[in-house]
């Protein structure tokens, strides 16, 4: 208790305060009363009131918790519930739902799935633009060892180009899509009722089955190969799409590529073909497999060969059909022109050592003219 302490009675107002506390947290005694009458009656007096507790009694220390004391409330009741209790009205019973139509969410979730589908095949179309594919379906399902080799198409000679859209789809250039919807509905109706088809399948249509599908000729096929074949013609530029045809094209039994087709037949490389050499080239494209090289070189054509077919496409294609093409186009140059090729080959001379230039026999076209014609010496040792 320092100096200044205010005081009560003697005590200090700290001391009082925690003996008051304390006071409070005890438990109430019976206090005895004395009768009235019997005596005077006491003086109440403020420290009879306090009622000091005795040091002989233990007090509670601070440091243990004190027990908290609930309020009574007198004369507190719960409130009854009414009686009888009170019937409540019913609540009419919902109507019922009709049950939910799935469709809706079905064909939103078919929608997602196609677009996803779209976007996938779009992405993989594009990317051949800068990739080329080392084989093509016709090549993997192919019984025999395959013969082929990739060129550029800058270093094809553009009287093959030329020749290759003259004779299989001289629209390509001058159409915005990869057929006429027209020539598509009347090839299937030709097809279905078994009548001679009056027109055929473009180069775009073309390129998508030679890599994604088969030679089969059922309609399930034609209908399906549509599909890549409008996504190649979005997606690539005409040139692109030649240089793929040219690549993957079949020119004869187990012979695919115009770099492997020039070597084989005719002992060159692709930029140096002739324009004779070129329509001859074009004219194996319908019927690549009864096509026959002499030996020696060149083309079976003659009227006893062993494939008459053959010869009378490429006999046509050369002599009259594409010659007459070229004329009616004003020369090769319009041809090419219209597909977007404003060079020619000799202008990537420069890059001709290159290994897509295809300026060399390919080693594949060697091993089988060692087999086919053993007597045969290729001047480009």
């Amino acid at each position: 208790m320092g100096p200044f302490e205010r005081r009560v009675d003697g005590r200090c107002t700290r001391c009082v305060a925690a003996r008051l506390r304390a006071w409070a947290a005890m438990p109430e005694a019976p206090v005895r009363r004395e009768p009235q009458g019997r005596g005077p009656k006491p003086r109440r007096l403020w420290r009879s009131a306090v009622q000091w507790p005795r040091r002989s009694e233990p007090q509670p220390r601070r440091s243990e918790p004190q027990p908290r004391r609930e309020p009574e409330y007198a004369g507190f009741r719960r409130p009854e519930p009414p009686w009888p209790p009170v019937a409540r009205p019913r609540q009419p019973p919902l109507p019922a739902q009709p049950p939910r139509n799935p469709w809706p969410a079905r064909a939103k979730w078919a929608g997602v799935a196609v677009a996803a589908l779209v976007l996938i095949a779009l992405t993989a179309t594009a990317s051949l633009r800068v990739w080329t594919p080392a084989s093509s379906r016709f090549m993997r399902i192919d019984d025999g060892p395959v013969t082929y080799q990739y060129v550029s198409l800058d270093h094809v000679s553009r009287y093959v180009v030329a020749s290759v859209i003259a004779h299989e789809d001289d629209q390509m250039g001058l159409r915005a899509q990869a057929f006429h919807w027209g020539d598509y509905a009347d090839r299937a109706v030709a097809h279905l009722t078994g009548e001679p088809q009056q027109t055929y399948s473009t180069i775009p249509q073309q390129l998508a089955k030679n890599m994604f599908f088969t030679p089969d000729q059922s309609a399930i096929r034609k209908a399906v190969e549509t599909v890549p074949s409008i996504l190649l013609s979005t997606t690539l530029p005409d040139a692109r799409i030649m240089e793929l045809y040219l690549n993957y094209a079949q020119f004869g039994p187990d012979l695919y590529g115009v770099c492997a087709a020039s070597w084989y037949y005719f002992d060159t490389a692709p930029w140096e073909m002739y324009q004779y050499h070129a329509m001859q080239l074009a004219g194996m494209l319908p019927n690549p497999e009864d096509v026959v090289r002499l030996p020696g070189g060149g083309v079976a054509t003659p009227p006893d060969a062993p494939y008459p077919s053959a010869a009378f496409h490429i006999n046509g294609a050369a002599n009259v059909d594409l010659p007459a093409r070229f004329a009616g186009w004003g020369g090769w140059e319009n041809i090419v022109a219209s597909v977007g090729i404003e060079d020619s080959a000799a202008d990537h001379a420069d890059d001709r050592p290159s290994a897509d230039s295809c300026s060399t026999m390919p080693e594949p076209v060697r091993q089988r003219l060692a087999v086919e014609d053993p007597g045969f010496v290729s001047r480009s040792r």
